[in-house]
């Protein structure tokens, strides 16, 4: 069996939401926005950073993504 701590459940609850608002603004459906997050760093950049990342507006961690995503060859501006 495995469990889950609180923290991990509210960490991925916040990468849910994320991925959620970058399609939102970015007019993506949920799929295509996290497989474009997953292949340009954007996840890994959430989980690494998620102590900072967390604590700004999820309009900052858009912007945040948008940079790392098109810093590693990304293309949606």
């Amino acid at each position: 069996m495995i469990f889950i701590t609180t923290k991990e459940i509210n960490i991925i609850n916040w990468l849910v939401v994320c991925v959620n608002e970058f399609a939102r603004e970015y007019s993506l459906d949920v799929k295509t926005a996290f497989k474009y997050l997953y292949n340009f760093g954007g996840i890994d950049f959430l989980q690494e950073h998620y102590e900072i990342e967390h604590t700004l507006s999820f309009d900052e961690t858009v912007e945040d993504l948008q940079i790392i995503c098109r810093n590693n060859g990304g293309d949606i501006h």
